[in-house]
This record gives C-alpha cells, sequence and structure tokens, in this order.
C-alpha cells in the first residue's frame, strides 16, 4: 500500500515523475523546495541538478500530459502575439504567446502541469489557452530575444478592457476629485477585471499586496490564498488610491488602518458589497476586500452539511420559544452563514427578529439588521439592551465578546426569547468553559445555554479528479477511525489536480460540525464548574460526534480526503 502522505507535498511535473519512476519521493519534495526558496520553476530545478536534460524534461511533459511539443529552432519572433502578453509576463512566467487563433491562445511552456502561469495567461487575455510544450533553455532564449526587440515598458501590464459596470462609491469627498491617481483609467479598468473575475469565480477575499520588488494580488478560494497575478510595482498607490475613494476612506491617510465598504453594481438586479480593510506596510498598504456576495450564499441547510442527527438536533434547538444557541470556531469556519440559515429558518411573518452584527454581511428583508459602531457608542451590549424594548422574539448577536454583552444575552434568553451568537473556540465544550470565564455564572449558563455547535470548513474532493487512496490501518487507527473503519467496507479518496479545480484536487468546501444538546447531566456538571474534559467526556456518552468523528464520516463517504480532515481539526 502507498503511504497516506506518500505525495501530500508532491504535485504537478514532480508528481508524475514519481508515479513513472523517475524521481523518488525525497527527490521529488527537495527539488520542489529548492525551487520554491530560489523563486524559480521546478523545470528549472531539475535542470540545474542536471537530473535530465531539457528534451528529456519537455518530452516527459509532453507524454505525461498529453500536451504537443514543438521545437522553437527557428521560430520566428515576429509572429509572437505582442499585444496579449507583455514581455515582462512572459519573462516572469516563462510562457510564450505563439499564436492565436480564434479565441484560443497557444502558449509555449516547459511546464504543462503549471497550472496557475496557463491561468494567469487566460485571466490577461480572456482567451482559451492551449499549452505547446517546449525545451526550457531554448523557451529561456526565445524569451530574452522576445524582451530585446520588443523593448516593451512595464507600464504596459494593465488590460485595457472596459467592462461595462459602475461602482458605486455614495458619493466621493471633494477633496479626492483632483487626484490623478483616483481616476487613473488603465487602473480603473484593470480594478474592475479583478473584482468580477474575482466573483465569478466564487472567491472570499482579494489581497492587494506591495513588497519591495513587486506587488501582487491574491484570491482566497475555497479557504487557499492562490496568487492571480503580479502587476507592474508602479500602479500599486494608483491601486490602492482608487479603491480606498470608492469606500470612502481618507486616501491621504497611510499610516494607520482604515476600514470601510464599497459596493461593485453588476446590472440592475445585482449588486455586490465589499468590506475594505487597508493596513500600512513596510513597502506601502496592504488592501483585503472581503467579498459580500449574498446571492452567492446558499442559506438552505441542506446545503451546509450536517449529518442527518446534528440537522435534526439543530431545527429542534432553534424552534425552541426561548434558550442561547451558540456557533464556535475560528474566522474563516463559516459561523456566519450558519447563523443567517438559522434566521432564515425563522423569519416568519408573526416573528419579529433583531440581529446585532459587526457588520451585517447578508441582507435579510424582513430582519432587523443593526450594524454596530462602537467609536460612536453603539456596542454589542447596547444594541441588545434596545432590542429588549423593541418586543423581539429572536435575537442574534454576532459576537459574545465581553461579560457584559454575554450577561445581557443570558438574561434575554432566560426571559422568553431566542438567542443565537458566536464565540471564537476550538470546539463545543471549550465553549462552555469561555462563558465561565467571562465570569458568567454557572447557574445563568446552566439554565440559558441549550446547545452548541462547533464547526469548521472542508475542501471538498474535485469529483473529476479524485483518485482512490490506498491508507495503511496504522494510519487510519491513529487518525481515530475505529476497528469497524478498518473493514474494507468503504474507499478513501484523495486529490489529483485538473483544469476543473486548477490543479488543487479540491473544488467548494463543505461544513464539519460537532452538535452538543446541552442535556441535564451537563447542567449539573456546568452547576459544579467541571472542566471541558469532563464536559466532553459526557458528551461523547451521549453519542456526540466530535469535530474529527465527523470529519472522519465525510472521508468515509469519499467527500473530502483524510488530509484534509486531519488539517482542519488537529487541535
Amino acid at each position: 500500500m502507498a503511504t497516506h502522505a506518500a505525495t501530500r507535498t508532491i504535485s504537478g511535473l514532480a508528481r508524475a515523475m514519481v508515479q513513472h519512476g523517475l524521481l523518488s519521493e525525497y527527490d521529488a519534495e527537495t527539488l520542489q523546495g529548492q525551487a520554491q526558496a530560489a523563486n524559480i520553476g521546478f523545470v528549472e530545478q531539475m535542470l540545474l541538478s542536471k537530473r535530465m536534460t531539457a528534451m528529456q524534461v519537455a518530452m516527459f511533459a509532453s507524454r505525461a500530459f498529453g500536451t504537443p511539443m514543438m521545437d522553437l529552432n527557428g521560430f520566428d519572433i515576429d509572429h509572437i502575439e505582442k499585444d496579449l502578453i507583455d514581455a515582462r509576463l512572459a519573462a516572469s512566467r516563462r510562457a510564450l504567446p505563439l499564436h492565436k487563433r480564434g479565441n484560443r491562445l497557444f502558449v509555449a511552456v516547459s511546464d504543462p502541469a503549471n497550472l496557475q502561469v496557463l491561468d494567469e495567461v487566460r485571466f490577461k487575455t480572456n482567451l482559451v489557452v492551449d499549452a505547446v510544450v517546449v525545451e526550457d533553455d531554448k523557451l529561456a532564449q526565445t524569451i530574452a530575444k522576445f524582451t530585446e526587440t520588443t523593448g516593451q515598458k512595464l507600464s504596459n501590464l494593465v488590460s485595457d478592457e472596459d467592462l461595462e459596470i459602475e461602482v458605486d462609491a455614495g458619493g466621493r469627498p471633494a477633496e479626492d476629485e483632483a487626484n490623478p491617481d483616483v481616476d487613473d483609467a488603465p487602473v480603473v479598468r484593470y480594478l474592475q477585471k479583478i473584482l468580477v473575475d474575482a466573483i465569478s469565480a466564487g472567491v472570499s477575499d482579494i489581497h492587494f499586496e506591495p513588497y519591495e520588488k513587486f506587488y501582487r494580488i491574491r484570491y482566497r478560494l475555497d479557504g487557499q490564498l492562490m496568487e492571480i497575478a503580479q502587476p507592474p510595482l508602479a500602479i500599486k498607490d494608483k491601486m490602492a488610491s482608487r479603491i480606498k475613494v470608492i469606500s470612502k476612506l481618507d486616501i491621504s491617510e497611510k499610516r494607520v488602518p482604515q476600514d470601510g465598504r464599497m459596493k461593485l453594481v453588476l446590472s440592475k438586479n445585482r449588486a455586490i458589497d465589499f468590506r475594505v480593510s487597508t493596513l500600512p506596510t513596510l513597502y506601502g498598504e496592504k488592501l483585503v476586500l472581503r467579498i459580500l456576495d449574498a446571492a452567492g450564499v446558499k442559506l438552505g441547510i441542506e446545503a451546509l452539511g450536517y449529518e442527518p442527527e446534528q440537522q435534526q438536533l439543530l431545527l429542534s434547538a432553534i424552534k425552541r420559544p426561548y434558550g442561547m444557541m451558540l456557533v464556535t470556531g475560528p474566522t474563516g469556519s463559516g459561523k456566519t452563514v450558519s447563523l443567517y440559515t438559522c434566521l432564515n429558518i425563522l423569519n416568519q411573518p408573526g416573528v419579529n427578529i433583531a440581529t446585532a452584527e459587526d457588520p451585517a454581511e447578508i441582507q435579510l428583508a424582513g430582519v432587523n439588521q443593526v450594524n454596530v459602531h462602537e467609536k460612536a457608542g453603539l456596542t454589542f451590549a447596547t444594541a441588545l439592551r434596545a432590542f429588549l424594548r423593541q418586543d423581539p422574539d429572536i435575537i442574534m448577536v454576532g459576537e459574545i465578546r465581553d461579560l457584559e454583552t454575554a450577561d445581557i444575552a443570558v438574561k434575554a434568553a432566560q426571559t422568553g426569547h431566542l438567542v443565537l451568537s458566536t464565540l471564537h473556540t476550538n470546539d463545543a465544550p471549550a465553549t462552555l468553559m469561555r462563558l465561565l470565564n467571562m465570569g458568567v455564572a454557572p447557574f445563568n449558563i446552566a439554565s440559558s445555554v441549550i446547545l452548541i455547535t462547533a464547526q469548521r470548513l472542508a475542501r471538498k474532493l474535485c469529483t473529476q479528479c479524485k483518485r482512490p487512496e490506498d491508507i495503511p490501518p496504522e494510519a487510519l487507527l491513529q487518525a481515530g477511525f475505529g476497528e469497524e473503519g478498518l473493514d474494507g467496507s468503504w474507499q478513501a479518496f484523495g486529490p489529483t489536480g485538473c483544469d476543473a479545480c486548477k490543479g488543487t484536487g479540491y473544488k467548494g468546501r463543505m461544513g464539519i460540525y460537532e452538535v452538543m444538546p446541552i442535556s441535564d447531566e451537563m447542567r449539573q456538571l456546568i452547576m459544579r464548574s467541571a472542566n471541558a474534559l469532563d464536559i466532553a467526556d459526557q458528551s461523547q456518552k451521549e453519542g456526540v460526534k466530535n469535530l474529527r468523528q465527523s470529519g472522519l464520516l465525510k472521508v468515509k463517504q469519499a467527500v473530502t480526503s483524510l488530509e484534509e480532515v486531519e488539517a482542519i481539526t488537529n487541535e
């Protein structure tokens, strides 16, 4: 059997060479690490190690990935599609545009498995990209000639593609109108393209990062950051100014962090909100945009990944007339979507729902949503007190951060209101300890909390390329499977990587949950100020699946990999 961790860190061309016996796993990992440290491609590192010639690598890559091969000897660089990719991009990505036919662009590369490069070319050109394998040394020589003969300016990277969208800034401060950076047309269009492509791809966050010698843009997709572009360093200030202006931020203030919001209007029926955060770094302002796409969020409970018995426990809890339900997990674990899903179920004409959020990420018609504003004195605690004078049935508090908020939420739950909120803890038992440590009295916790859900988001295996994976019995036991998990009645699967998943082996995410109802026995433990281990033991006796156990069920169902479950529940 192959070991579970055998090709965990080996990908692309290196993995193919291991599978065909050209490299050992150790050598492949070493070469990949050396290439990453030197900031060069895997093929370049292979040639430096003198393990294979450029011709041998090209021939193998062509066969392994079914990609046509071409000899660049005698190739006329005048035929290069100069208007599509500039010399800088060709040199930094080792990709040369050979020929355009209709909406297809044929690009010379030495590593056809490097999907990030092909994706970036596709991103820049808006064309279907077909790879053609060439020898790496000849590719470098041809790119050098291309660079010398074109004399292109690096500033030409920004696309002139015009997008029929508008950014709704809600007005612009008068002092910004004279700033030449604000309305720089190529930067405006380039930013719009970055935003639209991110929305189309289902990205959650966009990072604009300035460094000493380069400027990069990264997307967070399925929880993982991936670089999608390295625009010219010269546009970093223009990009920051444009984003800050449409977010109503002070463009002259670059010394302290700022937070704002902006809206991208795609059509009459669709607008996307962004939460904007700036951070002064050594080489300029880093900006992160969180995409708040209400249309892209599925608020049906079936889509979240609960096991049937967990779903039933959750639905039973939120249908109770009073009490407190808490959702816990780290930032980015899907807590907000879980709460909105519950509110969506509870949102009926005969119910008064009020929420306090920082900020409201999804607008729910029929729900009274309030954005907290601590500088103005509108805190979670202040909002909660106001809610209790508004005849509420259901209250949602974005996060319980302090004793004052916790005490008011507990009292609301004890006096006939259903209260939903979140905490930042690792698991359900630890949530009770957090409330105790805040100073909430054990009696108040025991009499108010009815259910706690801990959760993580796991990447789902790509259905187009997932492959069977043999995992040794000892690895299964170590991961948490019992003897029943070793009976051979199920097949584990692992990631491979293809165009559909951008080479990651994963596409989309789902929740993994620990749903712990508070039983009478647990209430007795809380009253005695028992520790988290005692409560965890009691929950196991009552059949509650912890996060690792719930994750292993997803592995048995072939929805995700053991590697992924171990990574997100290794605490």
